[in-house]
């Protein structure tokens, strides 16, 4: 049985519970545009922070 992702915010939430059968074919193609770009935000920030944290690890461990 697969386990259900619940997002911690309530933007999240409304996100990934809006019924999409409501929506016309532009308002989907550019939902996904918008996605996409969020996703690859997101992306730059995780890797900042992994960068952040490997330059504090290495820093408390010389």
């Amino acid at each position: 049985m697969e386990e259900e992702i619940v997002p911690k915010s309530d933007t999240l939430s409304a996100l990934v519970t809006e019924d999409l059968e409501l929506l016309g074919l532009e308002e989907l193609e550019e939902r996904i545009s918008v996605l996409k770009t969020e996703i690859e935000r997101v992306k730059a920030v995780l890797e900042s922070k992994k960068g952040s944290r490997a330059e504090a690890e290495a820093l408390f461990k010389a």
